[in-house]
């Protein structure tokens, strides 16, 4: 017989899908955003190397005209020239990003954000290998920038990508894409963590 005073599950309760189940999960998120900062890491020091080893200071080279030119100089600052006397805060500010992104690159599995956050953290790496390794000084080593468009600051391979990661990111954020593969829109009707407590009773894990 059944006890038909028996608690029956709640049908009507909220069910948690696994991030895994959502139609963007990208498995392989972790590894592309990884091997993508690698790949962008590698061309901006790369293309540094020869900038410094072809170019002379003071000495543009003219690809378009003096729209688009070749030209080496050494910037303390941030990307694009910016904040020239603060070199060694941004070189700490540097190593956060760096080191936070590495980490949390474990939960990336979105191709949008894979793409997005592997060259901003390629392009935060580059930058840094110059403040790390170039003269003056560790933490306070000048950057090398030769690409000079129009009116727009000289910069690198690895000032683009920054921007461009914060582009494509920001493209995902507007697709109502995270960066676990599932919909933005989703995250706040997930579920909330419980606990059980000794008595038995349900609590949030959040408090």
């Amino acid at each position: 017989m059944t006890d038909t005073n028996e608690a029956q599950p709640d049908a009507s309760g909220p069910t948690a899908v696994p991030a895994s189940a959502a139609p963007g999960y990208f498995k392989a998120g972790p590894v592309v955003m990884l091997v993508i900062a690698g790949v962008a890491v590698l061309t901006d020091q790369i293309t540094k190397i020869l900038a410094v080893t072809v170019l002379e200071p003071g000495r543009p080279v003219e690809l378009i005209g003096e729209t688009v030119r070749l030209t080496l100089i050494r910037n303390p600052g941030a990307a694009f020239s910016m904040g020239t006397d603060l070199t060694a805060v941004l070189s700490v500010v540097a190593i956060v990003v760096v080191v936070g992104l590495s980490w949390f690159s474990r939960r990336v599995h979105s191709r949008w954000w894979a793409w997005g956050l592997g060259l901003v953290l390629g392009g935060a790496a580059g930058n840094l290998i110059d403040r790390l390794l170039r003269d003056p000084g560790v933490l306070r080593g000048h950057v090398v920038d030769f690409v000079s468009v129009g009116w727009w600051p000289v910069f690198n391979v690895a000032d683009s990508c920054l921007v461009a990661g914060v582009i494509v990111i920001a493209v995902a954020v507007l697709r109502n894409i995270d960066y676990d593969g599932t919909p933005v829109s989703d995250r706040a009707d997930r579920p909330k963590r419980t606990a059980v407590s000794d008595n038995g009773d349900e609590k949030s894990a959040d408090g």
